[in-house]
């Protein structure tokens, strides 16, 4: 994955600083997504859940709206409906950039906003809601005690997340004009709604509303556990992961080049074109990164190829014991194998045929949880030298190299 720092204009002409994050390969869909009140792009949920739809092909915009993080303008002067025109600039910028969004995504007050703004994005075909609130004026609860100071004065410096915001009247009479349930219902794109039944903040009863009053097609997720800032990078990833699922029966998702390019038991590794070594791995649905360490050059995006060799060794090794111990019915609860590669002298090794120079060698420690007599433990240690990646890498390897058309 790689990011784009950029600047687009909003409507009053005020440049809004912005990331897009990339996925390796063309993205099979764009999608925008708007922080929750008085955060940015960097917050933790927004980014985390970016950095996950990118790692599953997805391009993902998230910017500071109008007067926080980088972008220009006044908080102060900003209000519901100059985030609304916030988003749609967004939406407008990658329309001519790259391609509309087809996905929304909102966290808590930006959620209200993708449902007030997604009429005005007609690409978009999916609309996502995280801990959103079913009226915008919903957000004056973060504020009730100068509620009535700002009606009176005007204005107000009210502490919001630790921080002082000036809130004034404009907003208030902004946010209490919106006709939200009214745009839920006649939404006419798919929505997916996600809200935790202990939510402190935006209470559930917003979510039932919200759905409610959408038509189909439209799916609840419960984010149980999860907080109201989603701060959990577990419940983030479970929620993009969630996204990706749910969108794709909705629009038509281009072929990926795992499913083009990769035939089954093939493996494609190629170069991404990031950073000196960064290598794009490909098989069947699986796409991941290999590297090396910052300290050779690399980047440390992914394991290095010989960390991927241990862990095809390790995994290989687990598998069969676990295969073995279902078979014989023993009572292996778990097992673990940590490993580690080097090279020695080849007169350090007893059984080896090399008798000069360094040779690879490979530590393999196999821990056993589970209520095993002395006896089961050493079968299952000679069986861990009986797995298929171990007897491939003991045994004599015919590797052929041809150069393949690009």
């Amino acid at each position: 994955m790689r990011t784009e720092r950029f600047e687009f204009p909003n409507a009053s002409g005020h440049r809004l600083a912005a990331l897009l994050d990339w996925p390796i390969g063309k993205p099979t869909a764009f999608a925008l997504i708007a922080h929750c009140f008085t955060c940015g792009k960097d917050n933790l949920a927004a980014k985390r859940i970016s950095e996950r739809l990118a790692m599953i092909g997805i391009a993902s915009l998230r910017f500071d709206f109008t007067g926080l993080g980088q972008s220009e303008g006044d908080f102060a002067g900003t209000h519901f409906s100059s985030n609304i025109d916030d988003l749609v600039a967004a939406a407008d910028h990658l329309r001519k950039a790259h391609r509309a969004p087809a996905i929304l995504v909102g966290h808590s007050l930006g959620g209200a906003a993708v449902l007030a703004a997604a009429h005005r994005i007609p690409e978009s075909r999916c609309v996502v809601t995280i801990a959103a609130p079913s009226d915008p004026a919903h957000v004056t609860g973060l504020f009730k005690d100068q509620v009535d100071t700002i009606r009176k004065d005007g204005e107000a410096e009210v502490t919001l997340a630790g921080r002082p915001f000036t809130v004034r009247r404009d907003f208030l009479d902004d946010i209490a004009e919106q006709m939200l349930l009214d745009r839920i219902a006649h939404l006419h794109k798919a929505l997916l709604v996600f809200h935790s039944p202990t939510d402190e903040l935006v209470g559930i009863d917003n979510a039932t509303r919200i759905f409610v009053t959408a038509k189909h097609p439209k799916s609840f997720v419960s984010l149980s556990g999860a907080d109201h800032l989603v701060s959990k990078k577990s419940d983030a990833v479970y929620v993009a992961n969630v996204i990706v699922a749910w969108a794709e029966r909705y629009f038509d998702l281009p072929e990926t080049m795992s499913e083009a390019e990769i035939e089954i038991g093939t493996v494609l590794v190629r170069e991404t074109g990031e950073g000196k070594f960064q290598q794009e791995i490909l098989s069947g649905p699986h796409r991941f990164l290999a590297d090396e360490p910052v300290k050779v050059g690399g980047m440390d995006s992914g394991p290095g190829p010989y960390d991927l060799l241990l862990a095809g060794l390790g995994a290989c090794t687990a598998m069969t014991l676990r295969l073995y111990a279902e078979q014989k019915k023993l009572p292996l609860k778990r097992v673990s194998v940590r490993l580690a590669h080097n090279k020695i002298h080849a007169q350090d090794c007893a059984h080896c045929e090399t008798a000069e120079g360094l040779i690879d060698h490979i530590d393999r420690a196999v821990t056993l949880e589970g209520d095993l007599d002395a006896a089961q433990r050493r079968r299952l240690l000679e069986i861990a030298d009986k797995c298929p990646v171990h007897r491939t890498l003991e045994s004599e390897i015919d590797i052929r190299t041809v150069e393949r058309p690009a």
